[in-house]
């Protein structure tokens, strides 16, 4: 459950004690006192009902979109200014009489259209609308604050929480409400596969919320959800509503975000990419440079620097032999690789 915090709750009672000042205020006038006796009580209670259904509107409305808010409030600023120029231009084509009808409905009328198109023209563009002083100051951060919206199957296979913790992603991480629902619920089924593997999920949630260096954030979808829609759709609504990608490792899922033009990364080609590039069999020539630590190991370098570790080579040293190589090693200081002359 939500709690409201301490500075909501000061601001709503400042707003109600302000307002029945101001019933007190009218109270006390010349008017209401020569008025019928009950218009001080009705100025008072409608002093106090009015900041209580406001705030109780308030909050109802629990999801605000800044951007609705800002769009609306810049749509009815500039509908206003522009009302006002209209009106000095077509000043001299008017009646010099004030009273003329035209004169009197016609900044009603004219601002109410301007206010309507300006609003209605930034709450379609809002995803493009951008401001010349922020847009300015924040154009090189914009590319690194795309957030990264995860799927169920990226949650439960769990390497995102390891590739998250080494630092790679700069911006923040979103779980659709829909995914951790989806996960409670699976944890508490009777298939145990489905239930071990959501309770996964929940554990590599949990492990990168916990995790000092990763902002993660679980949000819900700001427009209604249809009943029919697959989860895969929603997750890539919500990503283009928040102009994020996706994170999967759902090779059908890459598919769709690409027809929708939705950004997405696949954590499966991320690891194909950064796979060893020798595998056990693999020949190849290297110069034995030194001595290794165990006996009998030599050690060379390949061009990239890697270290090549090759059994019973100790005696080759300074020599350009023929290795094969055995295992290798990835580590957090670079790749290893075990060989032995071929």
């Amino acid at each position: 459950m939500n709690r409201t915090p301490l500075a909501l709750i000061i601001l709503r009672a400042v707003f109600v004690m302000v307002s029945v000042g101001i019933a007190a205020l009218i109270i006390n006038t010349d008017y209401a006192k020569a008025s019928a006796p009950w218009v001080p009580w009705a100025v008072f209670g409608g002093g106090l009902a009015l900041p209580l259904f406001v705030i109780t509107g308030d909050a109802l409305i629990r999801q605000k979109n800044l951007t609705v808010i800002t769009a609306v409030y810049f749509g009815v600023i500039v509908g206003i200014l522009l009302t006002y120029a209209m009106l000095l231009a077509m000043g001299p084509m008017l009646p010099t009489n004030p009273a003329a009808p035209i004169n009197v409905w016609l900044p009603s009328v004219l601002g109410a259209a301007m206010c309507y198109i300006c609003t209605s023209l930034l709450l379609q563009t809002q995803n493009e609308f951008r401001f010349l002083i922020p847009y300015v100051e924040f154009a090189r951060d914009v590319k690194g604050l795309r957030p990264n919206v995860l799927d169920t199957s990226v949650i439960i296979d769990g390497r995102i929480a390891d590739l998250a913790a080494s630092g790679i992603f700069e911006s923040r991480f979103v779980v659709p409400g829909f995914v951790v629902d989806e996960l409670r619920a699976a944890s508490d089924t009777h298939d145990r596969a489905r239930r071990l593997r959501a309770r996964r999920g929940l554990d590599v949630l949990d492990r990168m919320r916990s995790c000092q260096g990763i902002d993660i954030e679980v949000l819900s979808m700001a427009e209604p959800v249809v009943d029919d829609s697959t989860e895969d759709s929603r997750i890539l609504a919500l990503s283009r509503q928040l102009d994020g990608r996706v994170i999967t490792n759902d090779p059908a899922l890459v598919k769709m975000a690409a027809v929708r033009s939705v950004p997405s990364v696949n954590i499966n080609d991320v690891a194909v990419s950064l796979k060893p590039v020798f595998v056990p069999g693999d020949a190849f020539e290297l110069r034995v440079v030194k001595a290794g630590e165990e006996p009998g190991q030599g050690v060379g370098y390949l061009e990239d620097g890697t270290m090549v570790v090759v059994e019973g080579a100790r005696d080759k040293v300074g020599r350009t032999i023929h290795v094969s190589v055995t295992s290798t090693l990835q580590r957090s200081g670079g790749r290893l690789i075990f060989a032995k002359p071929d």
